[in-house]
């Protein structure tokens, strides 16, 4: 077992005995069988996704991933951990791998349990639930997602950005029971802070994806009000106006969404 399967297990374990004697509702051989069940199921939903990718992996990606779990494995201070657990998931995202990579940010939350490091984690398990349709890694990145942004909350529960991102993994993977859910928290955040563009802009970017076209315009008018260099709420203006057929009003902020596509 390496020491990426050591953590996961024993971070498994330790959120049994938080459960176990924060709350003993359940007979104790129940608890014991439930929890070994979640760490085996855990363990070999990372295996398999640990497997499929190095199989994709050429020599030369692979030797570089090993030769960073090595300096994981053999790492004295957290601080040296902390550097390598994060070349390691930087390593994996680019090789297009942002299941993987998130489990190692999320080491590296673990350890730091700052306000970014969770973000950075929440933020890779959704780009894991945005970038792939397959039932498996789905599940594995979308509960993950969620408990780090509701990590990041906890560091910081001012930083509405957190709240936002937490509101959009419902909207990419809907709960059965709640299907709304996603979107009803960004309403909700709407109606405690009108005047925020990144709600406004999330908010427009959902209506477009269902051609609420009319409820995107009066989103992304608002909220170039507000921040008019917002390059977000330039371009999805320009799109929007160019689908309602509004052409002279689309013209300028389709030029300055070119124009900021062109400096980046």
């Amino acid at each position: 077992m390496n020491r990426l399967q050591w953590i996961v297990t024993g971070a498994t374990i330790a959120l049994f005995f938080v459960l176990y004697f924060g709350c003993d509702t359940k007979p104790k051989k129940m608890q014991a069988l439930e929890t070994t069940r979640a760490m085996t199921a855990e363990s070999t939903d990372l295996n398999s996704l640990l497997q499929t990718a190095q199989a994709k992996l050429d020599v030369a990606k692979s030797s570089e991933i090993t030769d960073l779990e090595r300096a994981v494995e053999t790492a004295t201070t957290d601080t040296a951990r902390v550097e390598a657990l994060k070349q390691l998931s930087g390593k994996w995202y680019s090789n297009g791998e942002p299941a993987i990579a998130g489990t190692y940010a999320q080491q590296v939350a673990e350890l730091l349990n700052d306000e970014q490091s969770w973000s950075v984690t929440g933020t890779t398990y959704a780009i894991c639930l945005q970038n792939t349709q397959e039932e498996q890694v789905r599940s594995y990145c979308v509960n993950r997602a969620v408990k780090a942004f509701e990590n990041a909350i906890s560091v910081n529960p001012n930083n509405t950005t957190h709240r936002v991102n937490l509101a959009l993994v419902y909207t990419d993977a809907p709960p059965q029971d709640e299907p709304m859910k996603g979107i009803l928290m960004l309403r909700e955040l709407n109606q405690q802070q009108p005047d925020n563009v990144l709600i406004l802009n999330n908010l427009a970017r959902l209506a477009m994806k269902t051609n609420q076209w009319d409820r995107a315009k009066e989103r992304l008018e608002r909220a170039t009000t507000l921040e008019p260099d917002n390059m977000n709420t330039v371009c999805m203006l320009a799109q929007v106006y160019e689908q309602l057929g509004e052409t002279e009003k689309a013209e300028p902020f389709t030029q300055r969404c070119k124009t900021a596509t062109i400096n980046n």
